[in-house]
């Protein structure tokens, strides 16, 4: 995972743009916000998929790197005043805090472009399937994904949601974007038959949810210092979580549910899925 992790920080600071170029603040910012921070779980999944289908080193490193900027872009205009209005974000000040609200602005929409330039020099990929590629970073970035789930999770402050409200919200909201690590890392790897899909999904499907669920559980018990975050601001904002709708121990309880079906979801792959197996350990045993 290590390696991984500093791998994607390596590609990250060759596939952005350099803090010398111009406009200097606007790179400065871009690089502020990507570099040094961050668990990277959405590469992780990319290679973790990668390694399932043979991936080549080359693809890997650029879907990885594209699927963290889109992340990264939405990170930031979620802490913005308009948005979530958080001053802390991977241990330091958000970017608005940092630089402005313009430059902020700016930063998410430039690295939203920055990785389907990236993604789409990816070489050695049959053209098709890199244009299916980009497809699907865009559906999980937009309406029917990250945006879509973002929308719903604002308009429902205050409001009291029902559980499945709930799960479709963060299905697009989070869910998408790591589905699209997924499927991105195997197709650097070969073009999927329709069984492999339908295993992926569902394994990115309880990863997803069960992501979700954690981070409702640890913005309830965690400080900000083990989180890199403002602890506590979904139930100072009265959004509806997991943990207001069903309590914390049945969260916990619905989490390693949704760990199980993870790891059933992979059983057609066998012992070469164990890297996404060990991921969805990961993603719900994390402490921060």
């Amino acid at each position: 995972m290590k390696t991984v992790q500093a791998g994607v920080e390596r590609s990250l600071d060759e596939l952005l743009p350099g803090a010398g170029a111009v406009p200097h603040k606007l790179h400065d910012a871009m690089r502020y916000a990507a570099l040094g921070g961050g668990k990277r779980v959405r590469p992780l999944l990319v290679y973790a998929a990668g390694a399932l289908f043979g991936a080549g080193a080359a693809a890997l490193a650029r879907a990885a790197a594209a699927v963290e900027m889109v992340h990264v872009y939405s990170l930031v205009h979620d802490d913005m005043p308009c948005m979530d209005d958080d001053a802390l974000r991977r241990g330091k000040s958000t970017v608005h805090v940092a630089y402005d609200d313009a430059t902020a602005l700016l930063v998410g929409d430039a690295l939203q472009s920055q990785a389907f330039a990236v993604l789409a020099e990816a070489g050695g990929l049959p053209p098709a399937r890199q244009v299916a590629m980009l497809a699907l970073l865009a559906q999980a970035s937009g309406t029917a994904g990250m945006c879509g789930g973002q929308a719903i999770d604002l308009d429902s402050v205050g409001l009291s949601l029902t559980l499945a409200q709930l799960e479709q919200m963060h299905q697009l909201k989070t869910g998408a974007l790591l589905r699209a690590a997924v499927v991105l890392g195997a197709l650097c790897g070969k073009d999927l038959t329709a069984a492999e899909l339908v295993a992926l999904n569902a394994y990115a499907r309880a990863i997803g949810l069960a992501f979700q669920v954690v981070d409702d559980v640890l913005d309830a018990t965690a400080d900000s210092a083990t989180l890199g975050k403002t602890a506590g601001k979904d139930a100072a904002a009265n959004k509806p979580t997991y943990v207001s709708i069903l309590g914390l121990e049945p969260s916990r309880v619905l989490a390693e549910q949704l760990r199980h079906e993870a790891h059933a979801a992979l059983a057609p792959f066998g012992d070469a899925a164990l890297r996404l197996r060990e991921l969805a350990d990961l993603i719900v045993q994390r402490k921060a």
